[in-house]
């Protein structure tokens, strides 16, 4: 038997970088990851805002560094955003990203079990013993907590009986060369053709390109998220673009976006997708995950260090630290359902051509965050006169998020 004080189901950036902070807290640590590798398979569109970044260190694994957008509504009209003085974000190789952020973890005192799958847990009051299938063997792991960090198909989340993440997005991607972008800049595009109620996205990524889209399934009308995509490539607006592309790779997977409400049962914590991280505006999840872990440290450590833990505190204490965050994803997502997932595209066209008038960019360039498109939201609300209407249609939401 294997004795720890954290066991870490998913050794992804998620699970690597939990599994560094607890072993830079003084803890032992175990990841074990399903997979023959690190960073496989590739299922995100790779991009990293500078805050996460910052905690990382790991510019290094930067294919491109974003520092603005061509944003295209339905119709053809562009909104182009940015200036090369700031980084909006970073376009990583994921493969290499992900392996770092382990690495770091094992640097710090980590350990490391590649193909291996937990099978079941035992729970008592002072630990939990797991059993962990790895290499046609069975083994035993008797840890202080269970982390789940094993994505958007958690198993932790869905042995433990941790309920459903409730919004789930699906995401399509190919990788391709010859496609005709900006240097520094991402391309957005919106129309229900193409990403019903939200965008698709061409990122730079050295010497190639991740085109993708992504939507919630009961938006999709029947179609498949690849059939959408195939829409985009072939949109008579913008084909050109498209036409000296050749495809190199594809993934496909869904992105969980509204936290779940049980974060935590006794000893066993949820974190990143598999508790439903992802942000509702882009999708992203390293960011939320990374803040979600930051602020989690001393309730772990609380669970590690203590024998006789009152779990109903714990789990309340788990609830009000993911607590922010679900508020701040429900703001985000009122503004996104005003502006973007309830608008049709001559609604939305409307509201681009508003977007491109000069002084709403300068607003969109001096509050305009990826991570956090809260402020910029509020502003245009507040300050642009047509969008008043949008202003009601969003109220309640903004509210009562």
């Amino acid at each position: 038997m294997i004795q720890v004080d954290a066991l870490i189901i998913g050794a992804g950036p998620i699970g690597g970088y939990l599994a560094k902070k607890l072993c830079q807290a003084g803890h032992t640590v175990l990841m074990i990851e399903e997979h023959n590798q690190i960073g496989r398979p590739f299922q995100c569109a790779g991009l990293v805002n500078p805050g996460s970044m910052e905690k990382v260190g790991l510019e290094s694994t930067a294919l491109t560094r974003i520092w603005g957008a061509r944003i295209h509504g339905p119709g053809g009209t562009l909104v182009e955003i940015g200036s090369p003085e700031r980084t909006r974000t970073w376009s990583v190789c994921r493969k290499l990203f992900d392996e770092a952020v382990v690495a770091q973890a094992i640097s710090a005192g980590g350990s490391l079990m590649l193909n291996s799958t937990p099978k079941g847990t035992s729970i008592s009051d002072e630990y939990v013993v797991t059993t962990i299938s790895t290499d046609n063997t069975e083994l035993t792991v008797k840890s202080k907590v269970v982390l789940g960090c094993d994505g958007a198909h958690s198993w932790v989340r869905r042995y433990h009986r941790m309920g459903r993440v409730r919004e789930t997005m699906i995401g399509f991607q190919i990788d391709v060369t010859g496609y005709l972008h900006k240097e520094g800049k991402l391309d957005m595009y919106t129309g229900q053709q193409i990403a019903p109620g939200f965008f698709a996205w061409a990122i730079p990524t050295g010497t190639t390109t991740r085109i993708g889209t992504f939507s919630r399934p009961d938006l999709l009308g029947g179609k498949s998220s690849e059939e959408t995509l195939a829409e985009l490539l072939n949109h008579k607006l913008w084909k050109d673009r498209f036409e000296g592309c050749s495809e190199v790779g594809r993934y496909c997977g869904p992105v969980p976006a509204k936290p779940i409400k049980k974060p935590a049962i006794g000893r066993i914590l949820l974190f990143g997708d598999a508790a439903g991280l992802c942000k509702p505006t882009t999708g992203g999840g390293i960011g939320p995950g990374f803040t979600h872990i930051d602020n989690s440290m001393a309730l772990i450590s609380t669970l590690i260090e203590s024998n006789n833990v009152d779990f109903n505190a714990t789990d309340r204490w788990a609830r009000q630290i993911i607590k922010p965050i679900t508020r701040k994803h429900n703001r985000a997502r009122a503004l996104r359902d005003a502006f973007l997932t309830n608008s049709t595209d001559e609604e939305l066209e409307a509201i681009f051509r508003i977007w491109a008038r000069p002084e709403v960019i300068a607003l969109i360039q001096k509050y305009g965050e990826i991570e956090n498109p809260i402020p910029l939201g509020l502003k245009m609300l507040k300050d642009v006169p047509e969008f008043r209407r949008i202003a009601l249609r969003a109220a309640n939401s903004l509210v009562f998020a």
